[in-house]
C-alpha cells in the first residue's frame, strides 16, 4: 500500500473523539498518525494500521 507523509487516512473505527480521519506524520515499518479531530498522536506498527484503513486521501500531501 502506497502511503506517504501528508496523506489522510480514513479508518474503519472512530477515535473516541468521534473522528475517523488521521493524518500521516511518519512512515516506514511504523506509522505515526495524528487525529484530525482532537490532535492526539499515536505511534504503532504499520501492519496493525494497514488492516484498519478504509480509504486514503492523497490530496493532503505536502509538496516536496
Amino acid at each position: 500500500m502506497d502511503i506517504q507523509i501528508g496523506d489522510v487516512l480514513t479508518m474503519k473505527k472512530a477515535h473516541p473523539c468521534g473522528e475517523k480521519r488521521w493524518e500521516v506524520l511518519r512512515t516506514g515499518a511504523d506509522f505515526r498518525l495524528k487525529c484530525l479531530g482532537c490532535g492526539h498522536e499515536v505511534f504503532g506498527a504499520r501492519s496493525k494500521f494497514e488492516k484498519s484503513i478504509r480509504a486514503v486521501d492523497t490530496a493532503g500531501r505536502k509538496p516536496l
